[in-house]
């Protein structure tokens, strides 16, 4: 085999398709990304068995061919190479000669073989969306999925479809967060849940254009998303996602409604008295048109007062400082609603046409004056 490609071409690609190359595994072939050159296009591949991603890129095939290389020393090689044409050329034992200007490196491939490609998934008809849109609804949920294992529901986002509408959510058991997403056609309903090391990987590569689209096919078991030259494929998770509308109310005992970038300053800077790991609620005490923000642990204490507009009752909660900080820094709106209904229930943060919902649960505290 032999190609040569421009760097920018090949490290972009390279990038990409490394984004489902394993951190730890026991087959050697799987740290690999496969170089397809045998059927008149330049195919990089790398497979996890749980997600697979490949990409096509620009080059010149001098000689068709196929070779396994190690992902990481591959990757590093180009990143470093000059900015120019970079030559790849294979000799019958897959001794792989990389050269670009003066420079150039020797490693060993591998058949490719063995390497798992994607698994060949039935296309029906796809859901199409913005990359921008796609984008946005995971930044602005993502944060909230359980990071372990203990329960795999809850380490993806569900894509419920409804129509001309796209709900996705995410939670973690102290927190949901929700996001609409109009789309441009009509579609039957479904649900799956979507990894979120998936989805977070996706969002990576997407380049966020609002004129670009993404194509997502779903099968029982798999998600295939098409976009620009790549495709990538990811099992689904299995099993019935929990029942949301059951948590969501709107119920309330009191509203307020505040400027969102003073709120978020203030957990902000309240933050800056809490260590690492170190479960200090932040205590807030709504009245008629202030709210009081109150943080006290090891390091110090600290208050501040923030104009409001309050309806219903007076009332002081406890939050876990982050899970507020979270919420808010991907809420867009200039000034947002918060819902309560007692010390014990939790908050809704949403906007009137139910585009985003968080839902935050509280935390005791103890009162300290």
């Amino acid at each position: 085999m032999k190609l040569v490609c421009a760097k920018s071409d090949l490290l972009n690609g390279v990038q990409i398709v490394s984004k489902a190359v394993p951190s730890k595994t026991t087959m050697s072939i799987l740290e690999c990304i496969l170089i397809d050159a045998s059927k008149g296009i330049i195919k990089l591949t790398a497979n996890d068995t749980e997600l697979g991603i490949d990409t096509i890129i620009e080059g010149n095939i001098v000689e068709k061919g196929i070779v396994a290389l190690d992902a990481k020393i591959f990757y590093e090689i180009i990143r470093k190479l000059p900015d120019n044409n970079i030559t790849i050329e294979t000799d019958s034992n897959y001794k792989t000669v990389i050269t670009c200007e003066k420079a150039q490196f020797t490693i060993i491939g591998k058949s490719g073989e063995d390497f798992s490609y994607l698994p060949v998934i039935e296309k029906t008809t796809p859901v199409i969306l913005s990359q921008f849109n796609l984008k946005e609804a995971v930044r602005q949920t993502i944060f909230s999925i359980a990071d372990n294992d203990t329960n795999k529901l809850m380490t993806g986002e569900l894509f419920e479809i409804n129509g001309d509408e796209l709900r996705v959510v995410s939670l973690d058991g102290h927190r949901i967060s929700i996001r609409k997403i109009k789309m441009k056609n009509s579609y039957d309903p479904s649900k799956v849940i979507i990894p979120g090391k998936t989805l977070n990987e996706i969002s990576k590569i997407l380049s966020g254009d609002a004129d670009k689209d993404i194509s997502i096919y779903f099968t029982d078991k798999h998600a295939l998303f098409e976009f620009d030259n790549t495709t990538v494929v990811s099992r689904l998770i299995e099993g019935e996602y929990f029942k949301i509308d059951q948590m969501l109310s709107n119920d309330y005992e009191t509203k307020l409604k505040v400027n969102k970038k003073e709120f978020l300053s203030c957990i902000d800077r309240a933050t800056l008295l809490v260590k690492e790991g170190d479960k200090k609620p932040i205590i807030i005490n709504i009245t008629d048109n202030s709210m009081e923000l109150k943080i006290n642990s090891t390091v110090g204490s600290m208050n501040e007062e923030i104009e409001i507009e309050k309806n219903g009752r007076d009332l002081m909660i406890g939050f876990n400082p982050k899970f507020l900080i979270d919420a808010l820094r991907v809420i867009d709106d200039e000034t947002i609603s918060v819902y309560l209904m007692n010390p014990k229930s939790p908050c809704f943060i949403r906007d009137d046409e139910n585009n985003y919902i968080y839902l935050i649960l509280p935390v005791n505290f103890t009162t300290v004056s």
